[in-house]
């Protein structure tokens, strides 16, 4: 078995994060998303992967190598504008020569890794296995129409959704699927939809099986379902204290503390993850934090909150609380005369002030 892995796209909806960075390479818990899909896929027992991502930059290509480091060997193909999920399966048909094929949306992360769902795609000797969760607003997706416990039809993003599913990002076939994505036309939001290549293939008799995901599975292409991923990750992570703590700091809960970070008279409430050479001083940092690299934080409160590389808050009155701070933003409290605001903010920026 192969794998596919899509990091393609613009990432509209992140924006202003995915001006300057690939929506797949944004750091939950620390860790660029793409890495979680990488790592389930080698723990499923499954080397050779191809990439498929924007042909007019090599960002991810760049920043992920070779897959050596996961014991994988990766081969990147480009897609040279967004043109939907089948598209991206159809510029996968040379690489997979016939094999069978994990699609994993490079967005997504599950927890549990994905070995399950290959095993049972073997067992079952079906042509199609789709992963569904349960989800609160199934218009956003794919959703799956179920009777007698049998995938008789999916709608792509459906006003009237006939099932509280929605499929997930990830699906294993057979070499039926080329079939299938082959038969498409654009739809009217001008893509080739994948809900439509599993629909060809349970109309013409092909065997399409689901097994629901029984843990948290999460689509990240919202600012809240970063900050929701987030926190799943930090919850399940194991306390680790590498870098150094003065005898002023109080530090509580699963806290990771990373080589060469300083806590100095500060609280740290967990699940927490201070980065590489950070500098945490006179704060107070909240649950479900993250802080990426070289952060400096002093005289600040942050909770609920992904900071990425870089980043400076210095003596900020309120605390900063269920937000997203790209790499190398600073905020910093005003000295000048008369006290105010000032600030230079980029397209679709969001910023609240108390």
């Amino acid at each position: 078995m192969k794998a596919l892995i899509a990091s393609g796209g613009r990432g509209t909806r992140l924006r202003p994060i995915t001006h300057t960075q690939n929506k797949h390479l944004i750091p939950i818990a620390n860790k660029p998303i793409l890495h979680y899909a990488l790592e389930a896929v080698a723990e499923a027992g499954v080397s050779d992967v191809a990439i498929v991502h924007n042909a007019d930059s090599l960002e991810v290509p760049n920043f992920i190598g070779d897959g050596s480091r996961w014991g994988i060997r990766i081969t990147y193909l480009q897609q040279e504008r967004p043109g939907g999920l089948a598209q991206v399966v159809q510029l996968a048909e040379d690489f997979m020569k016939g094999e069978s094929f994990m699609f994993y949306l490079g967005d997504n992360m599950v927890v549990g890794g994905v070995k399950r769902f290959v095993d049972e795609f073997q067992r079952s000797g079906c042509n199609c296995l789709l992963t569904l969760a349960k989800v609160h607003d199934p218009e956003r997706f794919g959703v799956p129409e179920i009777r007698d416990g049998k995938i008789i039809g999916v709608e792509e993003k459906p006003r009237m959704p006939k099932s509280q599913y929605a499929v997930a990002g990830i699906y294993i076939y057979d070499n039926h699927i080329f079939e299938a994505v082959k038969t498409l036309r654009p739809s009217a939001r001008g893509e080739l939809e994948i809900s439509e290549a599993h629909q060809y293939l349970i109309d013409h008799g092909y065997s399409v099986i689901s097994t629901e995901i029984t843990g948290w599975w999460k689509d990240t292409g919202k600012p809240e379902d970063l900050l929701e991923a987030n926190r799943l990750v930090l919850e399940n992570a194991v306390p680790r204290r590498d870098g150094e703590v003065d005898n002023r700091s109080e530090i509580a809960g699963k806290v990771i503390i990373e080589p060469g970070a300083r806590i100095v008279n500060s609280k740290i409430r967990g699940p927490v993850m201070v980065g590489r050479d950070c500098l945490i001083e006179n704060s107070y940092i909240g649950p479900f934090t993250s802080i990426g690299d070289n952060t400096e934080i002093w005289a600040s409160e942050v909770e609920f909150s992904i900071i990425m590389k870089g980043c400076k808050i210095h003596g900020v009155g309120a605390r900063i609380e269920g937000s997203i701070l790209g790499n190398d933003v600073e905020i910093l409290e005003t000295q000048a005369k008369p006290r105010v605001h000032r600030f230079m903010i980029g397209d679709q920026s969001r910023v609240e002030v108390a």
